[in-house]
């Protein structure tokens, strides 16, 4: 993912977590807020230690954004966004963490019609 897709500084994450929204299911947790002038999303991602080992978080990381990239286009520009993997998320595949990526930002109607 380019650098301009990407959350890094800690002051933008807490940001987000004080001013944004949240949602989430029982793999992942989605904290989102919308910023008008901003010209295309950002995503933030954060898989904590107790998931697993470093492979296995960088595994879920990959695929989380894989999953961001490839509904780049349907997603709505104005928001910084901000994804927490829960535990489930060791276990699934590629596809599985997609459906449930896309279930989240469908219910908070963060992607395009």
């Amino acid at each position: 993912m380019k650098k301009k897709f990407r959350i890094k500084d800690n002051k933008e994450f807490q940001r987000v977590f004080k001013q944004g929204k949240s949602f989430a299911n029982r793999q992942l947790v989605l904290y989102y807020l919308e910023k008008p002038e901003q010209k295309h999303f950002r995503v933030g991602l954060s898989v904590g230690t107790k998931i697993g080992n470093a492979v296995t978080r960088n595994r879920i990381k990959r695929y989380l954004r894989e999953s961001f990239r490839s509904l780049k286009e349907q997603i709505k520009p104005t928001f910084d966004i901000i994804i927490i993997a829960r535990q489930p998320t060791k276990s699934m595949g590629y596809f599985e963490i997609r459906s449930s990526l896309i279930h989240l930002l469908s219910r908070e109607k963060l992607l395009k019609k």
